[in-house]
C-alpha cells in the first residue's frame, strides 16, 4: 500500500519540536480511540438515547467517561453489572442493544494504519497499547476491527495495557508507569501517541516522550509515524 505522506513531510525533528530526539525512539505506545481507531462520539450518544438512556450526552466524554461508563472503564463494574445498570435506565434494553449502541462510538480502523503497525514492527520498533477502554467494546467491536487482515489485536503489539484491567485510567500517571515497569521500557527511548492533551502531559510527567495526535493529514497517526520507517 502506498504511503500517502511519504513525499510531503519535513524532517520529524524539525516539524515536531515536542520530540527532542526522534532518533533515540525504540518503543511506541499507542492510544486506541482517536489514534488507531476513528471515533464519533455523537453516534453513540444518539444510539444510546434511542434505547432510552436520556443522560447519554453527559455520561459519554471524548477522553473520559462519567458513571456508569467510567466504572466499566476502570474495572469497578463488570460487564454484567454495567448492563444491569444501563438497563435500569433504559426500561429493559437488552445486552445486545446496549452493546450495539455503545459500539457506535467506534467507527473504523483504516487498513493503512494496520499496515503501518506491521511495518513499524518490521523495522524493529516495539509497539504497545495504552488505552482507556472497557470489556464491552474490547471484546466485540475492537476485536473485530483488528481482524481485517486476518490477524488479531495481539498480533500488532508487543503488549497491551487496558484501563479496565488495571483498575485506573489515563491521565493517572500510575497507568503510564505500569506500561514502563511491565515491559521494562526506557522512557527516554519511548514515545506515547495520544489524542488527549492531558494524557500527553501525564506521559511526559513520568519521563516519556509524547505527541498529541490530531485528525488532519499532517498530524494524524500516519503522519506522526511516517518518519520512523
Amino acid at each position: 500500500m502506498k504511503d500517502l505522506y511519504s513525499n510531503s513531510l519535513p524532517n520529524l525533528s524539525d516539524s515536531l519540536p515536542g520530540l527532542s530526539s526522534p532518533e533515540k525512539i525504540k518503543n511506541i505506545i499507542f492510544d486506541l480511540g482517536g489514534v488507531v481507531i476513528d471515533l464519533r462520539r455523537e453516534d453513540a450518544v444518539e444510539a444510546l438515547e434511542k434505547i432510552g438512556l436520556k443522560d447519554a450526552d453527559s455520561m459519554l466524554g471524548l477522553y473520559r467517561q462519567e458513571e456508569p461508563f467510567l466504572g466499566l472503564e476502570t474495572g469497578r463494574l463488570t460487564a454484567g453489572e454495567f448492563f444491569e445498570t444501563i438497563r435500569s435506565m433504559c426500561h429493559g434494553a437488552t445486552d445486545t442493544e446496549i452493546t450495539d449502541a455503545f459500539n457506535r462510538f467506534l467507527i473504523d480502523i483504516p487498513e493503512e494504519r494496520l499496515v503501518r503497525l506491521r511495518k513499524l514492527r518490521e523495522k524493529g520498533y516495539r509497539l504497545f497499547v495504552l488505552s482507556n477502554t472497557n470489556p464491552v467494546m474490547y471484546n466485540s467491536r475492537i476485536g473485530m476491527l483488528f481482524r481485517k487482515e486476518g490477524l488479531t489485536v495481539n498480533d500488532y503489539f508487543d503488549g497491551i495495557v487496558a484501563s479496565f484491567q488495571e483498575l485506573t485510567c489515563k491521565p493517572d500517571p500510575e497507568i503510564f508507569s505500569t506500561v514502563v515497569r511491565r515491559y521494562r521500557l526506557n522512557p527516554e527511548e519511548t514515545l506515547m501517541l495520544d489524542d488527549s492533551p492531558a494524557n500527553c502531559e501525564a506521559a511526559r510527567s513520568i519521563g516519556l516522550n509524547a505527541l498529541q495526535v490530531g485528525r488532519r493529514p499532517d498530524d494524524d497517526m500516519m503522519a506522526l509515524t511516517q518518519q520512523f520507517l
